[in-house]
């Protein structure tokens, strides 16, 4: 599907496999657009799972190379389009989803790399639009891509620093443990930063007492499709027999 968006004042495109059962809004690796998963063989790796009609993909198209990867665009300019990319998911995909999908079950917000950040942004924000969150090889310090830099904005889309300073008492807690959360993430090449934030989350959620699941996989796992999809497999019916 093709279509002018007015958050982001452009034409997006978004990508549906599958025609029922548990949706899943699905972000693309950096700099991706929604045709990733089907070029990275991602489609084919679930397409037992799509064609019994157990899941249907929702894959978005992203504003990455304006947000972060533009290491030198004005830094406040871009965790403003990245809110306007929030915005765009919340209010233009979530009712687009709730048309085409007719199981009645919440998204479950997911990608790899840089999609599992977006996929954690959207869920954490608004935990009660989603059934559940996967993640694999996700950072979730947007300082990260901003060289330690944060205004409120990007406050707002960053995991690591919004969730550190929740009350353990808000009412998103309740929500959060109510779904399914995974936070895979190799220790092996290019998984450096994944590691480091990961492990921020995870000592987060025992400070909040957030029932979520950080997965630490070994050294020889690294940053790659390969592994991904192995993780998918692997985490995949954990969504299956939770999703809501």
């Amino acid at each position: 599907m093709y279509g002018y968006s007015k958050n982001l004042r452009r034409n997006m495109t978004v990508k549906i496999y599958g025609y029922g059962g548990v949706p899943f809004l699905i972000f693309p690796t950096q700099d991706a657009m929604s045709d990733n998963f089907e070029n990275f063989g991602m489609i084919d790796t679930l397409k037992d799972f799509i064609e019994r009609g157990q899941i249907q993909l929702f894959c978005v198209d992203t504003v990455d190379i304006e947000t972060w990867s533009n290491i030198y665009g004005d830094k406040a300019w871009r965790a403003a389009r990245q809110e306007s990319y929030y915005d765009y998911i919340i209010e233009e995909i979530l009712p687009l989803i709730r048309e085409k999908n007719s199981s009645g079950k919440l998204p479950i917000a997911a990608g790899c790399s840089l999609g599992g950040l977006h996929a954690a942004i959207v869920f954490f924000r608004r935990p009660e639009l989603f059934g559940g969150m996967l993640s694999l090889s996700g950072v979730y310090d947007a300082k990260f891509f901003f060289d330690g830099w944060l205004n409120s904005t990007l406050y707002d889309n960053s995991p690591a620093d919004f969730l550190a300073n929740i009350s353990p008492t808000h009412p998103y807690i309740d929500i959060y443990n109510s779904k399914k959360i995974i936070l895979c993430i190799g220790q092996g090449a290019w998984e450096e930063e994944g590691v480091r934030t990961t492990a921020i989350m995870k000592k987060i959620f025992a400070e909040k007492n957030i029932h979520a699941w950080t997965d630490f996989w070994g050294y020889d796992v690294c940053h790659d499709w390969y592994w991904w999809k192995k993780q998918i497999l692997y985490f995949l019916p954990e969504f299956l027999k939770g999703a809501q």
